[in-house]
């Protein structure tokens, strides 16, 4: 009888521990929906978009293009891909290696860097060719044909939802007492959107397609060039067509079909109209890179029922496979609109920032550097990914560095270093971008080492080193040769950079804190590699991490901004844009070369001293990361809801920077890897939500995310 007693006492304890632990699910579909964006006016800033993360197509408040002038200095209604790319005629012959200028970093030879020059002569000139070419693509506007005489003024009753489970976005207005409903979606494999059209009074689908700017950062339309290119319809029939796009030496292909009777028509050159002859107008517009001649156009692209039915699915599944966070239990007030941002930012990052080349700062929205990406920003769009339960989205994207593994290894080897270095703002060709500042930054290169290691720790496997092993390695390389051995203080320096702290100079900066702990971390990474691969450990990389200097710092014991910059406190240069030195504690686990107390000292300075208002959108959720590892939750949760422009999000969920940059991705992706963190913790973190007050009012609840390292 005893022994039953104890068997059931036993039991009722294990129970008890049981539903402790137990959480109810988190009812998904209820999440996102709450959080869907609404629009009920005209604002720039206000604009939507659906994609895949190849392509993406963005629309003003009657749900297409319509009024695209509108949105230029707010956020634009792009039509981009991943593929979509064109460059002006070179008729100088200008060539990469005239934009090489040799610079002495005290290495013992003379190292070439590609950069712009001041002075004006045929350098600056290839310089400035080469930056801006290639750019990126508008591939055309798809917008309503309202006719001249109607302005945004005259649409009234605007009521527009983005939903989100769904991936469509249904617009309702009148139209001078007209009523209209849109429904647009875009295809999750496919180059392509389709859309719904109903009115009574029939009206159009505008197919207008714009010359490049070339611009540093603008919309990529430029309207008053159409003498420059051509749009050809060269097949038709009742129901579809097929239009060749020729801008110079690039050619791309449109498609389109229709359901019921609607007639195109060429309005001006590269302009086309669609028109129904009923109510509804159901239309498909695919945007290629290649010719489809050889198959029917009429199967070439899905219809729209069809299309949205992959939408719903395709989206259905995204949510229902990854992670996700629930703040409603949260009686913080700030907890609502932080729940906002990181599902907004879930869904922005999905249809912006996961295709088969790194993204660019705005993605596919609009053009910032030409359209370019960065390489030391993929970490900031897609380090989340693989904590979220997405890493297929970051797999697709690393793919890319293979392909153009051959020009790092050129770069690292005409400066004279081993290994493959990895260009800092690039194109699909890897060609790298000439820069004053981008072609000294080093902090890229250990960020395909940290995104390989998610990736293997969201899926151990063999699979999984032999597909990456030999791009760390070779990256890896390159940092080793790149260390400095100092032999009168017996140590490995870093010297010769401009650190993500871009306001230092590289002829003057010896070991930046982040740099020197992220060079610490991945090669201790790349070397756990070699042993996964069954190879011996490195002996010369094992004596240089352990030989790596640690962080510099003052008499106050606070880390300076470089060992070379003992000003740091005192000079305003040191005190603005990123507060890299929380990144080397925070965005990266622990390591020798750092005390937890000094760290937290310069965190607590930076809070109370630090040029907010000269930062960028993912300082925030660097803040955030270095104040939870450090055990400072009231700090993480303040970084990420603090009150700066730089930290603003838009109705969209997008985060706003300034005039320039309307959106930062960048800040969106850190915020998500941020939170995962504060949820799921770190590599020896035993707390519950760790980067949550534990104040009673942050009931946190969150399912499927990943500890970063």
């Amino acid at each position: 009888m005893r022994k039953v007693i104890y068997f059931f006492l036993a039991a009722l304890i294990v129970t008890a521990c049981s539903s402790e632990k137990q959480q109810v699910p988190i009812d998904r579909e209820a999440l996102v929906t709450r959080n869907d964006p609404q629009v009920s006016a005209f604002d720039s800033l206000s604009s939507l978009t659906v994609g895949n993360g190849e392509f993406a197509f963005t629309v003003d408040a009657t749900g297409l293009q319509t009024f695209p002038e509108l949105y230029t200095q707010g956020v634009p209604l792009g039509t981009q891909s991943q593929w979509g790319w064109h460059s002006f005629a070179n008729p100088k012959h200008f060539t990469h290696n005239e934009t090489l200028k040799d610079y002495d970093f005290g290495r013992g030879r003379m190292e070439p860097y590609s950069v712009e020059f001041k002075e004006p002569g045929r350098q600056k000139e290839a310089a400035g060719w080469f930056r801006a070419n290639p750019h990126r693509l508008h591939l055309g506007v798809v917008g309503l044909e309202l006719g001249q005489d109607v302005s945004p003024a005259d649409i009234t009753d605007i009521c527009q939802t983005l939903d989100m489970w769904k991936g469509e976005i249904n617009s309702h207005f009148s139209l001078k007492g007209d009523s209209f409903n849109i429904q647009t979606v875009c295809h999750p494999s496919l180059d392509m959107i389709a859309a719904r059209v109903t009115s009574k009074i029939h009206a159009g689908v505008k197919f207008h397609f714009p010359y490049p700017t070339g611009g540093h950062s603008d919309d990529a339309c430029d309207w008053n060039a159409n003498d420059k290119h051509s749009t050809d319809v060269i097949r038709q029939d009742a129901h579809s067509a097929l239009m060749k796009c020729t801008l110079d030496s690039t050619v791309y292909y449109v498609v389109l079909r229709w359901e019921g009777n609607a007639v195109l028509a060429e309005k001006e050159k590269n302009y086309f109209t669609l028109t129904p002859q009923q109510d509804e107008l159901a239309f498909s517009c695919r945007f290629m890179a290649n010719n489809p001649d050889a198959s029917d156009i009429k199967h070439a692209l899905p219809s729209f029922a069809e299309t949205e039915s992959a939408s719903v699915k395709y989206w259905g599944d995204f949510w229902r496979k990854g992670g996700v966070v629930d703040f409603s239990h949260c009686t913080d007030p700030r907890a609502k609109e932080l729940e906002r941002r990181v599902v907004l930012s879930q869904y922005l990052l999905a249809v912006q920032c996961a295709g088969t080349t790194p993204p660019q700062e705005t993605g596919l929205t609009y053009n910032s550097w030409f359209g370019k990406f960065h390489l030391e920003m993929i970490w900031w769009h897609q380090s989340w990914q693989a904590l979220w339960g997405h890493s297929d989205l970051l797999d697709r994207t690393l793919g890319w560095y293979e392909k153009v593994e051959p020009v790092a290894r050129e770069i690292a080897s005409r400066q004279g270093f081993d290994g493959v270095r990895w260009m800092k703002m690039t194109d699909p060709s890897g060609m790298e971008a000439p820069s004053k500042v981008g072609s000294f930054l080093i902090w890229q290169q250990p960020h395909l080492i940290y995104l390989a290691e998610l990736l293997y720790r969201a899926n151990p496997s063999k699979e999984v080193i032999k597909k990456y092993n030999k791009l760390v390695q070779e990256t890896a390389e390159f940092m080793y040769s790149f260390a400095t051995y100092d032999s009168i203080n017996k140590r490995y320096v870093l010297k010769g950079i401009i650190p993500a702290q871009e306001t230092l100079r590289a002829a003057e900066t010896i070991n930046p804190p982040f740099e020197l702990s992220y060079w610490h971390y991945a090669m201790n990474v790349a070397q756990q590699w070699r042993e996964r691969a069954g190879e011996k450990r490195n002996k010369a990389w094992d004596e240089m991490i352990n030989k790596l200097s640690p962080l510099a710092y003052n008499d106050d014991h606070l880390y300076l901004a470089a060992e070379t910059a003992p000003e740091t406190y005192k000079d305003i240069r040191f005190t603005s844009d990123h507060m890299a030195v929380l990144g080397a504690l925070g965005i990266l686990p622990m390591n020798k070369l750092i005390r937890t107390d000094y760290m937290k000292n310069t965190l607590h300075w930076v809070w109370d001293n630090w040029n907010w208002d000269k930062t960028w959108g993912w300082d925030y959720p660097m803040t955030a990361m270095n104040a939870a590892r450090l055990g400072e939750p009231e700090k993480a949760v303040g970084a990420l809801l603090m009150d700066k422009r730089t930290n603003t999000y838009l109705v969209s969920g997008h985060n706003y920077q300034d005039g320039r940059l309307r959106i930062y991705l960048p800040g969106n992706g850190g915020l998500l890897t941020a939170v995962a963190m504060m949820c799921a913790g770190w590599d020896g973190c035993q707390t519950k939500n760790p980067g949550f007050p534990k104040n009673g009012k942050w009931d946190v609840r969150w399912e499927d995310l990943k500890p970063m390292p």
